[in-house]
């Protein structure tokens, strides 16, 4: 769904001529390179422990014997 902000600025846009286009899409394109460029990337470590407090007080091996017994 498009917003109101996105129709007006592709309206503005329709009124640039080609050059004026060609320029803006470039520095649109820079923008969004430097966007998902400057991210820092992620580790799957920093993952550990998250969601641990779901399983406390779990006894794991009879998780595990009430599990295969759904299976069956």
């Amino acid at each position: 769904m498009v917003n109101a902000a996105y129709q007006n600025i592709l309206v503005q846009v329709k009124q640039l001529n080609v050059l004026e286009q060609f320029r803006l899409l470039e520095a649109i394109s820079q923008l969004v390179q430097r966007e998902t460029v400057s991210k820092p990337p992620r580790s799957i470590r920093e993952l550990r422990g998250l969601g641990k407090e779901v399983w406390k007080n779990v006894d794991a091996q009879e998780y595990v014997n009430q599990e295969r017994v759904s299976w069956e």
